[in-house]
């Protein structure tokens, strides 16, 4: 994720590293660098301009300490005023209806009946609302049906009306069916074009009247750059929309996109599509997003991302087993499985601090613990539960019955053990520190 805009920034401030000030001359040089990297990142020239002249007057305005280097102070600033571009701080849904209406509109191939799912699967995972999904794009028959499919996946209920072409008569009667069934969200997608044409806005706009929703939400695909850019200026212009979504975000090297919608349609970004999993939505965090842009990580979503796939009750237990050292491969394994879950492994790296630039040229896959789980599977309950069992015969069956080599399982029984010590230290002196941090997570179960 806009890893190409990263690279630039960081060039860009190395200009400044050995000089013991900040001057007219040396901000202005980095400053250029800084231009041109917004604009290659398909930043309006405008935006890339005002952006520049403010973080100048600032660098230019302020005494550089001697604990902080120019090029630290100049992050700083630029840290700052990219948080500012897009937006400042974060905006949750509207959902305070009865039932909510949720409207969404966007371009063909933006992405938004999946987003439609992915919000109704975060709404009923996240904030425990009832759901309903109506199939309001009556010109693609695909399209209802990758809805029916979807809703099926996540567990939740998708409203049609077979053989309607009446978008505001499928809808209104959607409606009737929430209250009645008591949805507590209604969540209404809607037909795209290829191009903005006046049907699909005269359709769009008359849904809306019809509707008053409690949220209008604008799906466009990131990688787009400005072309997403004006088309959402266009339909703003039309529907006054409540907030934008951007989707497929992390196939978006550049990031011109998210960092100039928000000061062109003055509408904040509220989510973003990071993957094609159900789960795969995050609220748009403008401060956690220049950390990531400017290379510092995000730590505070590793950690977020983290919570949700923690269950206290099995903390608790693995502690217990810790104490007695009886960590064994079955629960190895089952950590695995909770990472996996969290999402794309170099994307969850790349929210370390430091580690984002690290994995930049190295290619990690998907299913990265594939050779791992197939290791595991290969060994008996007794080798997993006692990995003392674990001779040279057996390592060597091990290999061959998973496919990969003596090495392979060397390598992993080694990690396991490092894992193992690890584990212990950190769950060790009279407490366990995770089940500490853990305890100030809202919602949690006591």
């Amino acid at each position: 994720m806009f890893e190409s805009l990263s690279d630039k920034l960081d060039r860009a401030f190395k200009l400044l590293k050995g000089q013991g000030y900040i001057s007219e001359i040396n901000v202005a040089e980095t400053l250029k660098d800084v231009r041109r990297a917004l604009l290659d990142a398909d930043v309006n020239f405008k935006i890339a301009k005002s952006f520049t002249d403010t973080v100048k007057e600032k660098a230019l305005g302020q005494n550089v300490l001697t604990a902080v280097s120019p090029s630290q102070l100049m992050v700083k600033i630029v840290h700052e005023e990219l948080t500012a571009l897009m937006g400042n701080t974060s905006e949750e849904i509207n959902i305070k209806g009865s039932p909510a209406i949720i409207l969404i509109a966007g371009l063909q191939g933006s992405g938004k009946t999946t987003f439609s799912a992915k919000l109704a699967n975060y709404l009923k995972s996240k904030k425990s609302k009832k759901v309903l999904l109506v199939a309001g794009d009556v010109y693609r028959p695909a399209a209802i049906d990758q809805l029916k499919v979807l809703g099926e996946q996540i567990g939740v209920e998708v409203f049609t009306e077979e053989g309607s072409k009446d978008p505001v008569g499928i809808a209104k009667k959607a409606l009737t069916h929430a209250k009645t069934m008591g949805h507590q969200v209604v969540i209404v997608d809607t037909a795209g074009r290829l191009a903005i044409d006046q049907q699909m806005m005269d359709e769009i706009s008359s849904l809306k009247k019809n509707l008053n929703p409690h949220e209008t939400l604008f799906v466009v695909d990131a990688m787009t750059g400005q072309d997403a850019v004006n088309t959402a200026k266009a339909f703003n212009d039309r529907l006054d929309f409540d907030g934008v979504v951007l989707t497929k975000l992390d196939g978006d090297t550049r990031g011109g996109a998210a960092l100039t919608i928000r000061s062109v349609v003055n509408k904040p970004i509220k989510f973003v599509g990071i993957g094609e999993k159900m789960e795969a939505i995050d609220l748009f965090h403008p401060q956690r997003m220049a950390d990531r842009i400017l290379g510092m990580g995000d730590i505070v979503s590793l950690v977020e991302k983290a919570q949700e796939q923690f269950d206290e009750e099995e903390a608790r237990k693995l502690q217990k087993k810790l104490a007695k050292n009886q960590f064994n491969f079955d629960d190895f394994l089952s950590q695995l499985q909770q990472i996996k879950k969290m999402g794309n492994v170099k994307d969850l790296m790349g929210m370390i601090p430091g580690m984002g630039k690290a994995l930049k040229d190295i290619d990690i896959e998907d299913d990265a613990f594939k050779s791992i789980e197939a290791i595991i599977h290969s060994m008996t309950p007794a080798e997993r539960n006692e990995p003392a069992l674990l001779n040279g015969s057996r390592r060597k069956r091990i290999a061959e019955g998973s496919g990969t080599s003596i090495v392979d399982v060397n390598r992993l029984i080694k990690q396991f053990e490092d894992t193992r010590k690890m584990m212990r230290m950190v769950s060790g002196g009279g407490g366990n520190k995770l089940m500490n941090m853990m305890k100030g997570r809202p919602g949690m179960r006591r």
